[in-house]
């Protein structure tokens, strides 16, 4: 069966900046996390979108 990937949004902009592999499949939480946005220039908050 093949994994889904899911990417990692910029809070502020909107980009999707990062992609990622989910660990918890059915988790009701999305992952948050600051990571740098190279569109802001500055780091933000990313939130998991599908």
């Amino acid at each position: 069966m093949p994994r889904k990937n899911s990417a990692l949004a910029c809070s502020e902009c909107g980009q999707r900046n990062y992609k990622m592999t989910p660990t918890r499949m059915g988790e009701a939480q999305r992952l948050e996390i600051k990571k740098y946005c190279k569109y802001c220039n500055k780091h933000t908050l990313h939130k998991e979108t599908k």
